[in-house]
């Protein structure tokens, strides 16, 4: 009796080991790479270091020829409040196709900025954990992509006293009608 209760015993951790096998070789996905994104993700961390800006290098960066700041927030965020000046391209949306269309030079200089770094604007910038900020995300894509001209606003700033121009796109589109 025991012998057979051992061999049972046996035969059912079999099934289940082999059952547990074929259910995470169902899960395997080649698109998907967690020890690569884990890998890349420390190798931009380390040169990230050196890439953040105070507000004036911010400004002084945006002011160079070329230069592009990119905002990787919503649209529907972006088109309440951004840099003026910057371009949207919302953080989900980011491929190779779309990087190649919006930044076809991976030599570009890029300014990164997220919600993290504004306060007091609260429904245009709504605070995240900071592990979850988007600036580490949008970074991360960044330079898995080869893109490695990128830098980041740094401090958290006052939306209402900052000396960077924040603007609507209702804004943006009035100015370039009066202008024309």
């Amino acid at each position: 009796m025991i012998k057979r209760s051992i061999i049972l015993a046996v035969a059912l951790t079999m099934l289940a080991i082999a059952a547990n096998a074929q259910s995470n070789a169902s899960l395997t996905n080649p698109a998907i790479d967690m020890d690569g994104f884990l890998r890349v993700s420390r190798n931009a961390a380390k040169h990230r270091s050196t890439r953040r800006l105070t507000e004036d290098q911010f400004i002084a960066a945006s002011k160079e020829p070329g230069v592009v700041i990119l905002d990787a927030r919503s649209s529907e965020k972006f088109n309440e409040l951004h840099i003026a000046g910057a371009i949207n391209l919302s953080f989900p949306d980011i491929t190779v196709e779309s990087l190649a269309k919006a930044l076809p030079d991976k030599t570009t200089k890029i300014l990164i900025y997220c919600n993290n770094n504004f306060e007091n604007e609260p429904s245009a910038f709504p605070t995240k954990v900071a592990p979850a900020s988007l600036n580490l995300s949008t970074y991360i894509s960044l330079y898995t992509y080869g893109y490695r001209n990128v830098y980041e606003l740094g401090p958290l700033l006052d939306a209402k006293t900052t000396k960077l121009k924040l603007v609507s796109s209702k804004d943006e589109a009035r100015s370039a009608a009066i202008r024309n």
